[in-house]
């Protein structure tokens, strides 16, 4: 019997078992997470002095480790990888920024712009006037923002038309050290080309929000083997495709939520969890606090294993895994908000390697959660 034969025999007596337990006397056990088991998408490590990541060759995947004393320098997290990655630019580099404060990034910028790479970036408009963007202005890089009530809620960039770096980081010393991100590098020129679609629809046509149209060109494909759908907020209707994989869920639905206010999403999980379905969560616990209409307590009242997180910093992924085969994450928060009003973008991932990533991630993450 091969290693791999070993790991899924027991990932499927792990959650068989799990799904048979009944709740221990001081709460539900412990989600049950497994290291990632070698198949024809199988990761290796790649050290990070403080985070976490892993090399599947066409696609990396990271994850910030605000835990790490080493972390206080604001150096060695996954956003120097990405500042890796502009500096091999060779003809251009688009970047949609919620927010842009990190050194790394800034540098890596600059010195792409003066080597004579085009560099272009879209904002939100609210955060244009801080001193990095300002920075990067006075360079002459071209920068726009959307100048609207709506959020330019993008983390993304596109290097060479070639690659794209996506997640739920925002390119700040705080997104990349005080916060539970993840940021992925996808080589790709037709995930490429979805991204630079959107980025266009901003940067050159100046449409943000609602009055954007559906263009992307490849909502759904296959790279590597591993299938994908992305899709972008308002105009592609995420919420109704993330509403369909939850109730499809067989088996579990683990998530992490920075803000979890959609009635349709909680509906749809607290009633695949009313039919069996293993269901555990992290959200962050400012957002509970300070969000109307939150879904914490009716998962709580439904009886869910649901915990508020325990960092000091945000609990800021956008994260569900479904069957331990399914991962959504990207920029779209759960909520009316990032449905109908900002720019936002979301990709799924139907890969049991890629799920077990961050199926790790969600371990440490509720590993920290209030009980």
């Amino acid at each position: 019997m091969t290693r791999f034969s070993r790991n899924l025999m027991l990932l499927v007596v792990l959650t068989l078992a799990l799904a048979a337990c009944e709740p221990a006397p001081d709460g539900p056990p412990p989600p049950i997470v497994t290291d990632p088991a070698p198949g024809p998408n199988a990761f290796e490590p790649i050290p990070l002095p403080v985070g976490f990541g892993a090399d599947g060759g066409w696609i990396e995947v990271y994850f910030t480790d605000p835990t790490n004393p080493l972390g206080d320098d604001l150096r060695g997290g996954p956003d120097e990888r990405l500042a890796a990655a502009i500096r091999e630019a060779r003809l251009s580099v688009d970047v949609a920024a919620y927010s842009l404060n990190l050194w790394s990034i800034r540098d890596a910028l600059l010195e792409a712009h003066n080597r004579g790479v085009l560099v272009r970036l879209v904002m939100e408009s609210t955060n244009m006037d801080k001193s990095v963007p300002q920075e990067l202005k006075d360079a002459g890089i071209p920068m726009l923002g959307d100048r609207r009530e709506g959020l330019m809620h993008d983390k993304f960039v596109v290097i060479d038309r070639a690659e794209v770096w996506l997640g739920s980081m925002n390119f700040t010393t705080n997104g990349g050290y005080d916060d539970n991100n993840n940021l992925i590098r996808i080589r790709s020129t037709k995930v490429a080309e979805n991204y630079t679609t959107e980025f266009d629809e901003m940067f050159v046509d100046d449409k943000f929000g609602p009055d954007r149209l559906p263009r992307t060109p490849y909502p759904s494909l296959t790279v590597n083997g591993v299938g994908m759908e992305v899709y972008f907020s308002p105009d592609d209707g995420v919420a109704g495709h993330l509403v369909s994989l939850l109730n499809n869920a067989e088996e579990s639905i683990f998530f992490m939520a920075y803000s979890f206010t959609a009635d349709d999403l909680g509906e749809a999980i607290r009633s695949r969890a009313l039919a069996g379905v293993t269901v555990a969560g992290v959200m962050e616990e400012d957002q509970f606090k300070s969000n109307i209409g939150t879904e914490f307590d009716p998962f709580k009242q439904a009886g869910l294993d649901v915990r508020l997180d325990g960092n000091d910093g945000l609990m800021h992924h956008k994260v569900f895994i479904i069957d331990r085969s399914i991962v959504v994450t990207g920029s779209y928060n759960f909520s009316a908000s990032a449905e109908t009003r900002n720019d936002e973008n979301v990709i799924i991932f139907y890969s049991p390697e890629i799920a077990e990533l961050f199926l790790a991630e969600f371990g440490r993450v509720y590993e920290e959660a209030q009980p």
